[in-house]
């Protein structure tokens, strides 16, 4: 690190420090080190504009996770994780099938959809979206028909899946983009989005779910702890204009959109990506909205009796609305938005994938991602660039994971007609930490829709197991926690169905698989 990034680290920590009245640099300065991988690039033209996402997902068993990646008009690739150890420097090789080498793709989505133990793939494409089957050695193999999932030529650039009452297979919502085949587009000729419901062991044809408002990211959340998953899609108005705005999709026998009258307030943005997480420790899930110009963090009420959510104050430092480096002054496009505990602190950060979407003029061209660092008194802090992650190619899709198991969340980044990148997360006396899996029987074995309460004498993290969100890309890894000085912590789960755990006493600095046995936590190391 430079002496100015460190001058700077050092001036920003002892700030929020201060501010929090607890002593200066009670955090450590987070550092990345860029990883070398094979060169990969997303390509093509306006229709790829958008997308790039990854997948990150163990698919040879060996726990660590590898990434696959989308090309655009070129071929994806997957990139095995090479690491010697668990703790070592990262490295990474390629090792794509052919079965995986496709053209058209604009991302991906890791989850276990026929409950065998090993990652399928839910992939979008400027096409016939995809299900592949995961085999043995990370090959793949599309679904027998007996699925009965068919795809029609879309512009797909989101997806998610949640497991309903009751199904043997996960409910899938594919997003959709402009209709390219509407002869007065794109402006206002925005796709319906496609639900598949489960009719038994096979599904359904999709159910169209109109109006579509341009969708780049959707996400099954049960907002209100309710014991039902809703939809959440974030739409672009760039291709709406008017008329449109964010959406939640009730998941009714019919579904139906929320409205005012239940609690949900019209909300307009370009909505780029979606996460979620408990930010302000009341137990209920909060989102964060990437979109062009400012980020919106947006809070849960749990007293409003609805789904209502309010945008975080200015001060709390997470609109990220310009550049923080690079002496462009326009606004900022975010892409890909992801939590994550960099320094293991207990508090959670986030990273921001940032770049123009090709060459528009009102917005940053020279755009560096974000990493925004959550002090002990909730305000967030930019540490791109002393952590090492300014970089300026156009960003796109990301994850934010434990590649190497050391108990340091690690950053990929895919970029529009640039190479990929990949940050081994170098940060120093960082706290402790926990990766946890869950598994229960199929179907679901990877328990989507499950939450983890894990508690420390400092405070009480709540987590949901969610597939979705992101742009155009999605994790399948270890659900990391950090805890501070903590060195044991105690936990629960409370499973899709509702039933809770009883609490398990765990040790610190442990990978830990928990398996369902009736009330109780079976654990082991995988």
């Amino acid at each position: 690190m430079s002496p100015d990034r460190v001058i700077r680290a050092l001036a920003a920590m002892a700030l929020g420090a201060l501010a929090a009245g607890a002593p200066a640099l009670a955090q450590p300065v987070p550092a990345f080190d860029p990883v070398a991988v094979p060169e990969h690039v997303y390509t093509g033209g306006w229709e790829y504009f958008v997308g790039g996402g990854v997948a990150v997902f163990d698919c040879n068993g060996d726990l660590l996770p590898e990434v696959y990646a989308a090309g655009g008009a070129g071929p994806a690739r997957l990139m095995r994780n090479a690491t010697a150890a668990p703790g070592a420097r990262l490295a990474f090789s390629e090792a794509t099938p052919p079965e995986l080498a496709l053209t058209g793709v604009i991302g991906a989505y890791p989850l276990d959809i026929d409950s065998d133990g090993r990652m399928d793939l839910a992939i979008l494409r400027l096409g016939e979206n995809l299900l592949l089957q995961g085999k043995p050695g990370c090959r793949f193999a599309p679904f027998d028909a007996s699925l009965g999932f068919r795809s029609d030529d879309r512009w797909t650039t989101a997806f998610s899946a949640t497991w309903e009452a009751g199904q043997a297979l996960p409910t899938l919502a594919f997003g959709n983009y402009v209709d390219r085949s509407d002869p007065k587009g794109p402006f206002r000729a925005c796709d319906a989005n496609m639900l598949y419901r489960p009719e038994g062991e096979r599904y359904a044809d999709p159910l169209p779910l109109t109006p579509g408002y341009c969708t780049l990211s959707a996400l099954f959340s049960d907002w209100g702890r309710h014991g039902r998953a809703d939809l959440r899609l974030s739409n672009d108005r760039h291709y709406y204009v008017d008329g449109g705005s964010e959406q939640l999709w009730a998941m009714e026998p019919t579904p139906r959109l929320y409205t005012e009258a239940d609690g949900w307030k019209t909300y307009t943005l370009w909505g780029m990506g979606i996460a979620s997480r408990d930010i302000t420790g009341d137990g209920y899930a909060d989102v964060f909205l990437s979109s062009m110009g400012d980020q919106k963090l947006q809070l849960f009420d749990p007293d409003a009796g609805g789904p209502s959510f309010r945008d975080a104050t200015y001060g709390r430092g997470t609109t990220a609305q310009r550049p923080y480096t690079g002496g462009d002054g326009r606004p900022s496009t975010g892409w890909q938005i992801a939590f994550g505990d960099v320094q293991n602190d207990g508090l959670d950060d986030v990273f921001i994938a940032k770049g123009n979407v090709q060459q528009m003029p009102g917005l940053a061209m020279r755009d560096p991602n974000n990493l925004l660092v959550q002090q002990p008194d909730g305000r967030f802090v930019e540490m791109g660039e002393v952590a090492g992650l300014a970089d300026m190619e156009r960003g796109r899709g990301a994850a934010f994971d434990d590649l190497n198991l050391d108990g340091r969340p690690d950053i990929v980044v895919v970029n529009r007609a640039a190479p990929l990148r990949i940050w081994q997360n170098t940060t120093r006396e960082t706290g402790n930490w926990l990766l946890i899996d869950l598994e229960q029987p199929a179907p679901n074995r990877r328990a989507v829709g499950a939450w983890i309460e894990l508690r420390t004498p400092a405070r009480t993290q709540v987590r949901e197991i969610t597939v979705g969100g992101g742009h155009a890309g999605g994790s399948a890894t270890f659900q990391h926690f950090g805890i501070g000085p903590a060195e044991k912590a105690e936990l629960r789960v409370i499973w899709p169905d509702g039933t809770a755990s009883d609490w398990l006493a765990v040790g610190a600095n442990r990978i830990l698989k928990l398996a369902r046995a009736g009330r109780g936590l079976r654990p082991g190391s995988p």
